[in-house]
């Protein structure tokens, strides 16, 4: 028994030095957020909103009001400069959803992604302007193979893993971003999205490809999986160095919200003047796969 008094005058001693930290937070003026992207034979699509203050209460209302209206936004290819026309897209009832893209109307026609080419944004708003580049590389990494198998273990019968047969060229500087679809559903990238060729440079491999998730909804205990009967799509985009920067710490980010152990990262944007977010270039390829029932 003696041994326990002093652990217990140590505890009582820590204790009694305990102390109520309060931390003022601070009002932050809203930064420009810009989600921009590029893709080979698809127009510029911008996205422009403000970001919001940590504590906010966020709904559908606050959220349409966070969009940017009647900004100058251009994208070039180095030597074709287009302005971006906004767009109106309704949601729901009195939501809206803007983004900014080619101009139909406009007699010079707007220019589609390619593969190989660097392009430029720039955004002039509320007297302050924003740029940032990127690059639709070329497709390096073959697709060789698409199949699937039983998820097996105490996933029910009707699941399935979706696998993969890549082969990755010689070289570093690899970089993918991949998404899925299930049957008529959108495009959803997975919860882990992007991957560099570390390891697997110069090499033929096989990897499952867990189901893309919205990261809105409910994902339940078996999300990563397929059903038998399902059309699978994947699409598989070649991104470059800034892209990967930017989702693979945004999605670290996303997993340790709510971990107090968790190590805190910057999100690596690439827009200039201190604005938040990234312009992406994306080379892209697709494929189906029907898994019978």
């Amino acid at each position: 028994m003696k041994a326990v008094w002093p652990l217990m005058a140590l505890t009582l001693f820590l204790a009694s030095c305990e102390r109520n930290i309060d931390i003022p937070l601070q009002d932050v003026t809203p930064k420009l957020v810009v989600e921009a992207t590029i893709e080979n034979g698809t127009a510029p699509l911008v996205y422009l909103s403000k970001s919001q203050a940590y504590f906010s209460q966020l709904d559908a209302t606050t959220l349409d009001n966070s969009f940017v209206h009647n900004a100058e936004v251009y994208v070039s290819d180095g030597s074709v400069t287009h302005r971006l026309k906004e767009f109106t897209v309704p949601v729901s009832a009195g939501i809206n959803v803007y983004y900014y893209s080619n101009d139909p109307a406009d007699p010079v026609p707007g220019f589609t992604g390619q593969l190989n080419h660097s392009y430029s944004l720039r955004v002039v708003t509320e007297g302050e302007e924003y740029t940032a580049v990127t690059t639709i590389p070329g497709i390096t990494k073959r697709i060789d193979s698409m199949y699937w198998k039983p998820a097996g273990g105490n996933a029910p019968a009707n699941k399935v893993v979706l696998m993969l047969k890549l082969t990755d060229p010689p070289g570093f500087g690899d970089y993918t971003r991949y998404y899925t679809r299930q049957n008529s559903q959108p495009f959803y990238p997975g919860l882990t999205s992007v991957f560099d060729d570390q390891i697997v440079d110069n090499s033929t491999y096989e990897v499952p490809v867990e189901r893309g998730v919205d990261r809105n909804a409910d994902r339940g205990e078996n999300y990563s999986f397929f059903d038998r009967g399902d059309t699978v799509t994947l699409k598989l985009s070649n991104i470059d160095k800034a892209t990967f920067d930017f989702w693979r710490t945004m999605e670290f980010n996303y997993a340790s919200v709510g971990n107090p152990f968790s190590t805190p990262t910057k999100v690596l944007g690439n827009i200039s003047n201190g604005a938040l977010g990234y312009f992406g270039g994306y080379a892209s390829q697709y494929r189906t796969l029907i898994i019978p029932r």
